[in-house]
C-alpha cells in the first residue's frame, strides 16, 4: 500500500478503532515521555496544534507548557496561499473553530511568532516511518513551513500511526524525533 491516500484511509480507520480509554492512556503516556525530553526541558516557545480526534491529545500538554512558563503558539492557516503563520495563545478562549471544525487563534487576540523564534515545533501527521517522514493531512502547509524552519522538530504518534514506507517525494521534510506510547525515536535526519 504505496499510495498517501490509500495509507491515510487505513490509519484513519486503525486510529477509530481505538477506545476512549485507550486513546486517553496512550495521549498520557505520549505527553510524560515528551515531558522527559530535552528538546521540551530546553524550548522556551513550543509550536503545537490544537488537537482533534484522533489525533494526541495536545490540550494537556498546552497547559503543562503554561505551568512550566513556556509561549504556546498554535497556527493558523491561510488555505488560498497554503501558508502557516504561528500566533500566541495564553488561553483557550482566544480559539475559534474555522474550516473542517478546527480550532485556530482569533488574529484579533494573538500576536504573531516569527519561525525563528520557535525552539520546538511539534508536527502534526496522519502517519510516519521510523525515518521520521510523515504523512500529513493532504494539505502540505507543514512541508512547506518545515522548508524554512530550522529549530527542533518531533512528532507525537500512537503505534496505529507507525507505518513501514511510503514513496518519499522531494518536498517530504523528516522531523528529528517521534514520540509514541512505548519510546522515543530518533530519526535519521
Amino acid at each position: 500500500m504505496n499510495d498517501k491516500n490509500a495509507i491515510r484511509l487505513q490509519v484513519k480507520e486503525s486510529l477509530s478503532q481505538l477506545s476512549t480509554p485507550l486513546y486517553e492512556d496512550y495521549s498520557y503516556k505520549i505527553a510524560s515521555r515528551l515531558y522527559e525530553d530535552d528538546d521540551w526541558k530546553q524550548a522556551e516557545v513550543i509550536g503545537i496544534t490544537i488537537s482533534k480526534a484522533p489525533e494526541v491529545d495536545t490540550y494537556q500538554i498546552i497547559r503543562k507548557s503554561w505551568e512550566s512558563g513556556k509561549t504556546i503558539v498554535v497556527p493558523k492557516c491561510y488555505p488560498k496561499e497554503k501558508k502557516l503563520e504561528f500566533r500566541t495563545l495564553t488561553e483557550f478562549s482566544q480559539l475559534e473553530s474555522v474550516f473542517y471544525g478546527l480550532l485556530e487563534p482569533i488574529p484579533a487576540l494573538t500576536t504573531i511568532v516569527p519561525a525563528e523564534q520557535i525552539d520546538l515545533l511539534i508536527v502534526p501527521g496522519l502517519a510516519y516511518t521510523k525515518s521520521g517522514y510523515r504523512i500529513g493531512f493532504g494539505g502540505g502547509y507543514y512541508d512547506r513551513f518545515l522548508s524554512n524552519y530550522s529549530g527542533n522538530t518531533l512528532s507525537l504518534a500512537f503505534n496505529e500511526q507507525m507505518i513501514l514506507d511510503f514513496p518519499i517525494e522531494e518536498y517530504d521534510l523528516p522531523v528529528a524525533k517521534i514520540i509514541t506510547p512505548k519510546e522515543v525515536i530518533k530519526t535519521l535526519c
